[in-house]
């Protein structure tokens, strides 16, 4: 990422007082008012910058702070979780801001009303105006899907409340707008963005700011939500075609500026200007300096542990590692051309298959070494690793294999929230539900080129024929699945489309221990593993055994958790809070 949000605001104020001499000149800068600031644009742009600082996603999300990732919410990892074992209570997802604060929802929205109020009345050109409230616009819209999308309807604050004082406590005691308002709302921000913004920034230093295409694709994203069971139980045309036509528009604005998927789906990660697939991405950079450092997390927290880095975090479940279809795109219980065993579980898989999951004998380039093996089993009831994988697997997806040791922690891999897979897949979904099932298969049938299956004698990449409208919503939800694993959208389609009972209920999510065996296995295996056939080694050397990660519950989600309750601490603090009906409450979400 190149523009200054990769700074800290401080640093950026600090970095920027040599070149603003003429405004700054003899000023406390402790009390600069707005009408100094917003009348220089490169002041009104570090304001901006600080606002995508505090906005744009850092990785796979949490539900607040008592819950794990959204990863962990699913059965493509585990995690231990109020949620799954159904003893949420009304306060333990928090997001809707329960104090004053400056990094909860709420917060960040304060100070995006501000910025559009002080960009509005100060006294730049109309066009630059537009542009930096353009990218406001885009964030405000981002805080509050994240709201709508967790509670239903939120009260919509568009303008700065004031700050002190009994009456500015009263009329900030706002009732919730219906969900319906909200997302409208969302929708009227975005349309602003995609009118103010550029279809691509010229300069490379921008790259990573707001598009038009980004706008678009979240719009796409919104409104595919609206149009989904969650928010539509009674499956409204009208909401699918506004997520159609909201998706169509966000994959033609990105086409037209370059946007497409990019040539590799495990490389794409590691490609950061003009990369055509990132459409909406937080930039890190690889600094180790405390005033300029913004290190990417999620590579040193997923990878495995070696001596001192790696934190194996997001370990692949094994219905996780079952998913993934065979090379012919066939799902490995419906194949006819390439048998599957659980034994040698690896073999003729989807290309995305060994691009996601490490696993036990795996050739994964790490740490420099393009020729190093992950071995994960067990010796002796001993791990032959520093630290054992709970599960057996690892996530290797936007890790990068050319880092070194001691330069893990500084990972500079941009996150990117929304790809062109994902606006593909967004326009699939979206024409299955206008029933344009033609144009859903040519989506799909991109996806699955680029993954790299086979495309077959009848050339539908292992998709079936003819299918049903209800058959393609299962098969767009599948490959959401594959192409999107540990990239923290699998909860959401979940949720979104009711189907978490029906998937996870009853369920134990399960882990592989494989063990070496103590009889028929070479005396020098250990030192010349890495160059036996991995078949060989499965069939006369190990032996996998399966194991519940749940082992204090069986899931059990439940209904009411599809909408969150308003926490009861931010409706004591605002008494025209009404709570939801699946709470006890009498407001209904879904109007």
């Amino acid at each position: 990422m190149k523009f200054s949000y990769k700074f800290l605001a401080v640093c950026c104020a600090t970095l920027a007082l040599t070149s603003c001499k003429d405004v700054l000149d003899k000023t406390d800068l402790s009390s600069t008012s707005g009408d100094l600031i917003f009348k220089d644009s490169t002041l009104s742009q570090m304001n901006l910058d600080y606002i995508y600082d505090q906005n744009l996603p850092t990785g796979i999300a949490t539900l607040g702070p008592s819950t794990p990732s959204v990863t962990s919410l699913t059965d493509e990892s585990f995690g231990e979780s109020k949620l799954l074992e159904g003893t949420l209570l009304v306060n333990e997802v928090s997001d809707f801001g329960t104090a004053l604060s400056a990094t909860n929802n709420y917060g960040k929205i304060r100070v995006i009303n501000m910025f559009l109020s002080d960009v509005k009345n100060g006294s730049l050109p109309q066009a630059t105006k537009n542009k930096l409230r353009g990218q406001a616009q885009f964030f405000r819209a981002w805080r509050y899907f994240d709201l709508v999308r967790l509670y239903g309807g939120v009260p919509l604050v568009l303008t700065p409340l004031a700050a002190v004082g009994v009456e500015a406590r009263d009329a900030a005691f706002l009732p919730r707008n219906t969900t319906a308002e909200s997302f409208a709302q969302i929708v009227k921000d975005l349309d602003s963005t995609i009118a103010s913004v550029p279809g691509k920034w010229a300069s490379s230093a921008d790259w990573g700011r707001i598009t038009k295409g980004a706008a678009a694709a979240l719009k796409g994203r919104v409104l595919m939500t609206a149009a989904s069971p969650q928010f539509n139980p009674s499956d409204d045309q009208t909401k699918w075609q506004a997520a159609y036509d909201a998706n169509k528009q966000a994959y033609d604005l990105l086409t037209a500026n370059g946007y497409g998927l990019h040539a590799s789906f495990d490389q794409l990660w590691f490609q950061e200007v003009n990369n055509p697939e990132a459409v909406f991405l937080t930039g890190y950079n690889t600094s180790t300096g405390d005033q300029t450092k913004k290190n990417n997390g999620y590579d040193n927290a997923t990878r495995p542990s070696y001596n001192g880095t790696g934190g194996g975090s997001n370990q692949p479940s094994w219905e996780m590692v079952k998913a993934f279809p065979m090379l012919d795109g066939k799902k490995p219980t419906e194949s006819t051309k390439y048998a599957y065993t659980d034994q040698l579980f690896y073999k003729n898989r989807d290309p995305r298959f060994d691009k996601t999951i490490a696993y036990n004998g795996v050739t994964w380039p790490l740490n420099g070494n393009t020729a190093n093996k992950v071995w994960t089993y067990f010796a002796g009831g001993k791990t032959v690793e520093a630290k054992a994988s709970n599960t057996g697997f690892y996530a290797r997806k936007a890790i990068n294999p050319t880092a070194a040791i001691g330069d893990v922690q500084y990972s500079g891999t941009d996150w990117i929230e929304i790809r062109f897979a994902e606006v593909l897949l967004n326009l699939a979904e979206s024409a299955v539900g206008v029933n344009k099932l033609d144009e859903a298969y040519t989506q799909l049938k991109a996806v699955r080129k680029r993954a790299g299956l086979e495309a077959g004698t009848d050339g539908l990449y292992g998709l079936k024929a003819n299918m049903s409208r209800t058959e393609l919503f299962d098969a767009i939800l599948y490959e959401r699945q594959i192409e999107f694993a540990f990239e923290g959208k699998r909860f959401w389609d979940l949720r979104r489309w009711k189907l978490i009972e029906k998937t996870l209920n009853g369920t134990r999510r399960t882990g592989v221990t494989i063990n070496l065996k103590t009889t028929g296995v070479p005396a020098d295996f250990a030192t010349t593993r890495d160059n036996v056939s991995l078949d060989l080694a499965y069939t006369n050397y190990f032996t996998l055994v399966f194991k519940q990660l749940d082992t204090k519950y069986a899931i059990n989600w439940k209904p009411e958790y599809y909408f969150f309750a308003i926490p009861q601490t931010a409706i004591d603090n605002n008494p025209k809070l009404i709570q939801n009906t699946t709470w006890g409450g009498a407001f209904d979400p879904l109007k």
